[in-house]
């Protein structure tokens, strides 16, 4: 049996997965996980599953070595999720995405940098995490382990968002609506950008005062978002059982 709290979580989780589909964020791979609001040394995420496809049902506890007592496949970068929520208190969901529009980001000389209101959280410029560095040229780029995944957690730092070398991106917040929409406004600012740089071979960037002031705002209407992308993705707003 679940607490209200937790069956709010699990709740909101599910539905993170299904708006980041819509929002192209998911496809077939990434996911999303929520620290576990009774329990913080531990978090929810689905089983190894398509993100489009998850119910109430297949949510796991995780600890943060790892581990878990549901005899269910696990994700194989559950680990990624694990060290973030280990090194960031202030941390309550996590979203990793295979985004082709933040790849380019990621591989070039290029910073990703906020260049959009709605992406003031970016900051100056999204630290990259460089797998090889930490194992060398002949790896999956995949987070298989914990020693992985807490050196991205150490390139994240303190940011919203990092980007992983030929891989993709975590995005990281102190809510579930907050991460998600962290994730959403961080890849359309980076289809922003590579716009601007086509048009233009150059852009203006938000200077650090202006990200903070707009994420600031923004954060105050996260709701707004929330909302509308649920309702977008079908999603209910009554509590569903759950077993």
């Amino acid at each position: 049996m679940h607490t209200d709290a937790a069956l709010d979580a699990i709740h909101d989780l599910v539905d993170a997965n299904h708006v980041l589909v819509r929002r192209e964020i998911l496809d077939a791979f990434g996911h999303v996980s929520v620290r576990h609001p009774e329990s913080p040394e531990t978090f929810l995420i689905s089983r190894n599953l398509a993100p489009g496809l998850v119910t109430d049902h297949d949510i796991q506890v995780t600890a943060l070595d790892g581990t878990t007592t549901d005899m269910r496949p696990s994700y194989l970068e559950r680990f990624l999720h694990a060290e973030i929520y280990r090194a960031r208190p202030d941390v309550h969901a996590v979203v990793h995405s295979h985004s082709a529009s933040m790849v380019p980001f990621s591989i070039s000389r290029t910073p990703l940098r906020a260049v959009w209101h709605m992406a003031g959280f970016l900051g100056d410029a999204v630290p990259v995490f460089e797998i090889r560095d930490t194992v060398g040229a002949g790896s999956d780029l995949l987070i298989r382990d914990a020693a992985l995944g807490a050196r991205l957690a150490d390139v994240l730092g303190d940011t919203a968002v990092a980007l992983m070398r030929g891989h993709g991106f975590v995005a990281v917040g102190g809510s579930v609506p907050q991460a998600v929409a962290r994730a959403v406004y961080a890849d359309l600012n980076a289809r922003a950008q590579a716009t601007a740089i086509q048009l233009l071979g150059d852009y203006t960037a938000l200077t650090i005062e202006e990200g903070e002031a707009a994420a600031e705002a923004n954060d105050g209407q996260l709701g707004r978002a929330w909302e509308t992308w649920r309702a977008e993705a079908g999603r209910s707003r009554t509590r569903r059982a759950c077993e």
